[in-house]
């Protein structure tokens, strides 16, 4: 494949810049402290999108931190994903956006890219309105970008990262459900760094797939990810912790990583209160996960052709 990748290696710490940025602080923010979070509109395709701000202990504008955003599952929102992530603990600024109702039955949010998402809306074009806004005004590194989120939310992080390579600098879904619509009107051109965390033992996003829904397998999804960014055929395969079984593969243009979680649930690993249905491992904490994949990487010289 030739690509040049869209991530390289950096580092975990954020940049410590001469001065700070002349718009370092949104007109929104005004009052938050660091280490709080508060909801902020934005303004996006004619809606008034809503989301829930992070800033981390010791937030300031000398600082150029790395941005975290992560979208929750179906039925669920911004705030809930904060509370059972543990993302807010990250050194980092974190988003929790929230979706609009979507389709089907009950009257839940939901996320571009399910069955039952919300009929015309473009939440890709909502989370580079939200890039833009925090990245032109608040102190961050526009080449740490990193998007997460948990079922029907991994699976829009998976088609931002697609869609825009350009700016996200790493992916990492958890349960995620990769419905057909995730995967279309990629970008080509740019590989970018992959994290998949997945329960084998989820029955609402099966680790095996669902054809009656269009769900693949989340081996054969991860192995798309894999050729995607021209790694080597087979991932190595290593028994990390009591019922974690990680694969890594190699030869990559950007890294490609996976955690099944033997006997897991449709939940969000290590978390401490309710995620989802199932069990919940404390074999290993999923923020802390993502945060030492994502944060060694950044974005790079590419080329995205679209």
């Amino acid at each position: 494949m030739p690509a040049a990748a869209a991530a390289t290696t950096g580092t975990t710490a954020p940049s410590v810049v001469s001065g700070p940025k002349p718009s370092c602080t949104l007109p929104t923010l005004e009052g938050q402290s660091p280490g709080t979070s508060a909801k902020h509109e934005i303004e996006s395709g004619g809606r008034t999108r809503t989301y829930v701000l992070r800033l981390p202990d010791g937030y300031d504008r000398r600082t150029d931190w790395p941005l975290v955003v992560a979208y929750h599952g179906r039925g669920s929102t911004g705030a809930e994903v904060e509370g059972y992530s543990k993302l807010s603990t990250l050194p980092a600024v974190v988003a929790y956006p929230d979706g609009e109702i979507g389709t089907g039955s009950g009257y839940r949010k939901a996320w571009q890219g399910a069955p039952y998402a919300p009929k015309g809306v473009d939440d890709v074009a909502f989370t580079e309105d939200l890039f833009d806004e925090l990245q032109g005004h608040m102190c961050l590194d526009p080449q740490r970008t990193y998007v997460t989120g948990k079922s029907n939310g991994g699976g829009l992080a998976a088609l931002v990262a697609c869609r825009l390579p350009e700016r996200v600098a790493a992916v990492a879904p958890v349960a995620a459900a990769y419905y057909p619509g995730t995967r279309e009107g990629c970008a080509s051109g740019a590989s970018v760094p992959v994290i998949d965390l997945h329960g084998t033992a989820d029955t609402t996003i099966p680790y095996a797939g669902d054809a009656d829904r269009d769900l693949p397998a989340i081996p054969t999804q991860v192995a798309q990810w894999a050729a995607r960014n021209d790694c080597d055929e087979q991932a190595r395969p290593q028994t990390t912790r009591r019922e974690i079984i990680r694969y890594r593969w190699t030869g990559c243009d950007a890294d490609v990583e996976h955690l099944a979680v033997s006997g897991g649930g449709h939940v969000w690993p290590g978390s401490d209160i309710y995620s989802g249905g199932g069990y919940t491992t404390q074999a290993v904490d999923a923020h802390r996960v993502i945060w030492d994949f994502v944060s060694r990487q950044h974005l790079g010289e590419q080329e995205v052709t679209r």
